[in-house]
Protein backbone atom coordinates (compact mmCIF):
# COMPACT_ATOMS: atom_id res chain seq x y z
CA UNK A 1 0.00 0.00 0.00
CA UNK A 2 1.10 3.38 -0.89
CA UNK A 3 2.32 5.45 1.54
CA UNK A 4 0.80 8.80 2.30
CA UNK A 5 3.02 11.77 1.19
CA UNK A 6 2.24 14.98 3.23
CA UNK A 7 2.89 17.79 0.62
CA UNK A 8 1.80 20.71 3.27
CA UNK A 9 4.91 23.06 3.54
CA UNK A 10 6.16 23.05 7.17
CA UNK A 11 7.37 26.58 7.48
CA UNK A 12 5.49 29.73 5.85
CA UNK A 13 6.64 33.37 5.54
CA UNK A 14 3.81 35.58 4.22
CA UNK A 15 5.38 39.17 3.19
CA UNK A 16 7.31 39.10 6.08
CA UNK A 17 8.84 42.30 6.91
CA UNK A 18 11.32 43.82 9.63
CA UNK A 19 13.10 46.71 10.59
CA UNK A 20 15.60 48.09 12.82
CA UNK A 21 15.56 52.08 13.02
CA UNK A 22 15.98 52.96 9.13
CA UNK A 23 17.36 49.62 8.26
CA UNK A 24 14.99 47.83 6.39
CA UNK A 25 16.58 43.99 7.34
CA UNK A 26 13.75 41.55 5.43
CA UNK A 27 11.40 43.32 2.89
CA UNK A 28 8.18 41.44 2.15
CA UNK A 29 9.64 38.21 2.35
CA UNK A 30 7.62 35.39 1.10
CA UNK A 31 8.90 31.72 1.54
CA UNK A 32 7.58 28.31 1.55
CA UNK A 33 9.75 25.64 2.98
CA UNK A 34 9.11 21.89 2.02
CA UNK A 35 9.47 18.53 4.06
CA UNK A 36 12.22 16.51 4.11
CA UNK A 37 14.33 18.91 2.26
CA UNK A 38 17.28 20.67 2.64
CA UNK A 39 17.30 24.36 2.00
CA UNK A 40 20.45 26.61 1.83
CA UNK A 41 20.05 30.35 2.46
CA UNK A 42 23.20 31.92 1.08
CA UNK A 43 23.84 35.97 1.13
CA UNK A 44 26.21 38.55 1.36
CA UNK A 45 26.67 39.60 5.73
CA UNK A 46 24.12 41.89 6.93
CA UNK A 47 21.51 40.55 4.24
CA UNK A 48 19.20 39.45 6.98
CA UNK A 49 19.76 35.55 6.91
CA UNK A 50 20.20 35.24 10.89
CA UNK A 51 17.21 37.97 10.86
CA UNK A 52 15.81 35.24 8.65
CA UNK A 53 15.87 32.67 11.28
CA UNK A 54 15.40 34.38 14.28
CA UNK A 55 11.58 34.98 13.22
CA UNK A 56 11.00 31.06 12.26
CA UNK A 57 11.76 30.24 15.61
CA UNK A 58 10.07 33.29 16.86
CA UNK A 59 13.08 35.07 19.05
CA UNK A 60 12.02 38.01 16.78
CA UNK A 61 8.42 38.92 15.69
CA UNK A 62 7.89 40.29 12.36
CA UNK A 63 6.33 44.51 11.67
CA UNK A 64 4.05 43.15 9.67
CA UNK A 65 3.49 39.45 7.96
CA UNK A 66 3.04 36.11 9.04
CA UNK A 67 5.06 32.87 9.94
CA UNK A 68 3.37 29.67 10.09
CA UNK A 69 4.73 26.50 11.35
CA UNK A 70 3.20 23.29 10.78
CA UNK A 71 -0.34 24.60 9.69
CA UNK A 72 -0.37 27.14 12.48
CA UNK A 73 0.86 30.86 12.96
CA UNK A 74 3.46 31.11 15.26
CA UNK A 75 4.19 34.56 15.10
CA UNK A 76 1.10 35.78 17.27
CA UNK A 77 1.88 33.14 20.19
CA UNK A 78 3.12 34.29 22.93
CA UNK A 79 6.06 32.04 25.07
CA UNK A 80 4.68 29.52 26.62
CA UNK A 81 2.64 28.27 23.50
CA UNK A 82 5.86 28.56 21.27
CA UNK A 83 7.53 25.68 23.87
CA UNK A 84 5.65 22.94 22.13
CA UNK A 85 6.56 24.30 18.52
CA UNK A 86 10.35 24.92 19.45
CA UNK A 87 10.80 21.18 20.79
CA UNK A 88 10.46 20.06 17.25
CA UNK A 89 13.23 22.18 16.22
CA UNK A 90 17.22 21.24 16.75
CA UNK A 91 19.86 24.40 16.42
CA UNK A 92 23.30 23.99 15.61
CA UNK A 93 24.95 27.23 16.14
CA UNK A 94 27.97 28.77 14.68
CA UNK A 95 30.34 27.71 16.91
CA UNK A 96 28.47 25.09 18.22
CA UNK A 97 27.59 26.75 21.83
CA UNK A 98 28.60 23.56 24.18
CA UNK A 99 28.73 24.34 27.48
CA UNK A 100 32.55 24.18 28.73
CA UNK A 101 31.63 22.94 32.57
CA UNK A 102 29.54 20.03 30.95
CA UNK A 103 31.19 16.59 29.46
CA UNK A 104 30.24 15.53 25.62
CA UNK A 105 27.65 13.15 27.41
CA UNK A 106 25.98 15.94 29.34
CA UNK A 107 25.89 18.07 26.81
CA UNK A 108 24.64 16.22 24.59
CA UNK A 109 22.02 14.46 27.08
CA UNK A 110 21.02 18.74 28.64
CA UNK A 111 18.11 18.91 25.64
CA UNK A 112 16.76 15.77 27.34
CA UNK A 113 17.31 16.69 30.81
CA UNK A 114 15.49 20.24 30.22
CA UNK A 115 12.14 18.99 27.90
CA UNK A 116 11.51 15.40 28.58
CA UNK A 117 10.19 12.83 31.15
CA UNK A 118 12.95 10.40 30.52
CA UNK A 119 14.41 8.23 33.11
CA UNK A 120 18.68 8.59 33.42
CA UNK A 121 19.06 5.19 32.05
CA UNK A 122 16.84 6.04 28.75
CA UNK A 123 18.58 9.50 28.44
CA UNK A 124 22.31 7.77 28.31
CA UNK A 125 20.96 5.44 26.25
CA UNK A 126 19.76 8.45 23.75
CA UNK A 127 23.13 10.13 24.14
CA UNK A 128 25.06 7.03 23.03
CA UNK A 129 22.97 6.50 20.09
CA UNK A 130 23.01 10.36 18.99
CA UNK A 131 26.98 10.25 19.62
CA UNK A 132 27.20 6.99 17.14
CA UNK A 133 25.10 8.48 14.69
CA UNK A 134 27.99 11.39 14.32
CA UNK A 135 30.89 9.03 14.54
CA UNK A 136 31.63 10.01 18.09
CA UNK A 137 30.99 7.01 20.46
CA UNK A 138 32.72 6.54 23.50
CA UNK A 139 33.62 10.10 23.83
CA UNK A 140 30.80 11.11 27.18
CA UNK A 141 33.56 11.43 29.41
CA UNK A 142 35.31 14.16 27.88
CA UNK A 143 34.91 18.16 28.05
CA UNK A 144 35.04 20.46 25.29
CA UNK A 145 39.06 21.66 26.03
CA UNK A 146 39.89 17.94 25.18
CA UNK A 147 38.37 17.14 22.07
CA UNK A 148 39.04 19.26 18.60
CA UNK A 149 36.87 22.00 16.84
CA UNK A 150 35.35 19.57 14.09
CA UNK A 151 34.56 17.28 17.14
CA UNK A 152 32.63 19.95 18.89
CA UNK A 153 30.52 20.93 15.93
CA UNK A 154 29.40 16.88 15.67
CA UNK A 155 29.17 16.95 19.14
CA UNK A 156 26.97 19.97 18.56
CA UNK A 157 24.87 18.52 16.32
CA UNK A 158 24.58 15.52 18.04
CA UNK A 159 22.32 17.82 21.14
CA UNK A 160 20.95 19.29 18.14
CA UNK A 161 19.13 15.97 17.36
CA UNK A 162 18.63 14.83 20.94
CA UNK A 163 15.37 15.29 20.89
CA UNK A 164 14.58 13.87 17.56
CA UNK A 165 13.55 17.44 15.87
CA UNK A 166 11.09 17.53 12.34
CA UNK A 167 13.45 20.85 11.63
CA UNK A 168 17.09 21.15 11.84
CA UNK A 169 18.85 24.82 11.93
CA UNK A 170 22.61 24.61 10.94
CA UNK A 171 23.90 28.30 11.04
CA UNK A 172 27.43 28.32 9.51
CA UNK A 173 27.93 24.57 10.31
CA UNK A 174 31.55 24.42 8.48
CA UNK A 175 32.97 27.70 9.45
CA UNK A 176 35.84 27.42 11.07
CA UNK A 177 36.67 24.10 9.83
CA UNK A 178 39.66 22.98 7.49
CA UNK A 179 38.01 21.52 3.98
CA UNK A 180 38.19 17.63 5.14
CA UNK A 181 36.20 18.42 8.80
CA UNK A 182 33.98 20.13 6.87
CA UNK A 183 33.10 17.57 4.40
CA UNK A 184 32.49 15.48 7.40
CA UNK A 185 30.04 17.89 8.64
CA UNK A 186 28.09 17.95 5.02
CA UNK A 187 27.98 14.22 5.25
CA UNK A 188 26.47 14.12 8.21
CA UNK A 189 23.83 16.51 7.27
CA UNK A 190 22.91 14.34 4.51
CA UNK A 191 22.79 11.26 6.80
CA UNK A 192 20.38 13.05 8.92
CA UNK A 193 17.93 13.82 6.30
CA UNK A 194 18.13 10.45 4.81
CA UNK A 195 18.31 8.36 7.91
CA UNK A 196 16.15 11.19 10.03
CA UNK A 197 13.69 12.65 7.49
CA UNK A 198 14.42 16.00 8.44
CA UNK A 199 13.77 19.18 7.09
CA UNK A 200 17.02 21.28 7.18
CA UNK A 201 17.33 25.21 6.83
CA UNK A 202 21.13 26.02 6.55
CA UNK A 203 22.29 28.86 6.73
CA UNK A 204 26.13 29.17 4.71
CA UNK A 205 28.56 31.51 3.11
CA UNK A 206 30.24 28.02 2.16
CA UNK A 207 29.45 27.16 -1.73
CA UNK A 208 30.79 23.38 -1.77
CA UNK A 209 28.84 22.85 1.38
CA UNK A 210 25.60 24.90 -0.52
CA UNK A 211 26.29 22.74 -3.57
CA UNK A 212 26.50 19.29 -1.43
CA UNK A 213 24.11 19.66 0.46
CA UNK A 214 21.40 21.60 -0.61
CA UNK A 215 18.16 20.81 -2.35
CA UNK A 216 17.27 24.22 -2.63
CA UNK A 217 19.63 27.61 -2.61
CA UNK A 218 17.96 31.02 -1.69
CA UNK A 219 19.89 34.36 -2.06
CA UNK A 220 18.85 37.01 -0.30
CA UNK A 221 19.81 40.55 -0.95
CA UNK A 222 19.29 43.84 0.66
CA UNK A 223 16.24 42.19 2.73
CA UNK A 224 14.35 40.29 -0.27
CA UNK A 225 15.04 37.01 -2.07
CA UNK A 226 16.12 37.09 -5.48
CA UNK A 227 17.07 34.07 -6.13
CA UNK A 228 15.29 30.71 -5.57
CA UNK A 229 16.51 27.77 -7.50
CA UNK A 230 18.34 24.07 -7.26
CA UNK A 231 22.06 24.11 -6.92
CA UNK A 232 22.74 23.55 -10.90
CA UNK A 233 21.05 26.76 -11.71
CA UNK A 234 23.87 28.79 -9.62
CA UNK A 235 26.53 27.29 -11.76
CA UNK A 236 25.37 29.25 -15.00
CA UNK A 237 23.43 31.90 -13.52
CA UNK A 238 24.35 35.40 -15.02
CA UNK A 239 23.01 37.94 -12.52
CA UNK A 240 25.55 40.00 -11.30
CA UNK A 241 24.67 40.00 -7.78
CA UNK A 242 24.41 36.55 -7.82
CA UNK A 243 27.84 35.56 -9.65
CA UNK A 244 29.86 37.65 -7.32
CA UNK A 245 28.72 35.89 -4.83
CA UNK A 246 28.67 32.28 -6.08
CA UNK A 247 32.57 33.15 -7.47
CA UNK A 248 33.38 35.28 -4.54
CA UNK A 249 34.42 38.45 -6.28
CA UNK A 250 34.55 42.17 -4.54
CA UNK A 251 32.18 44.36 -6.15
CA UNK A 252 32.78 47.41 -8.17
CA UNK A 253 32.26 49.73 -5.09
CA UNK A 254 34.52 47.41 -2.86
CA UNK A 255 37.47 47.48 -5.42
CA UNK A 256 37.04 51.43 -6.36
CA UNK A 257 37.14 52.11 -2.13
CA UNK A 258 40.70 50.33 -2.70
CA UNK A 259 41.96 52.04 -5.47
CA UNK A 260 41.17 55.73 -4.01
CA UNK A 261 42.68 54.36 -0.88
CA UNK A 262 46.16 54.37 -2.14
Amino acid sequence: MAKNIDNRPIIELRNVSKRFGALQVLDGVDLSLRRGETTVVIGESGTGKSVLLKHIVGLLRPDSGEIWFDGQRIDTMNEQALVPIRRRMGFLFQMGALFDSMTVGENVGFPLEEHSQFKPDKIQAIVEEKLKMVGLSGLQARKPGQISGGQKKRVALARAIALDPEVVFYDEPTTGLDPVRADVINELILKLKQELHVTGIVVTHDMVSAFKVGDRILMLNKGTIIADAVPAWYKTCDDPRVRRFVDGRANEEDLKALVAAK
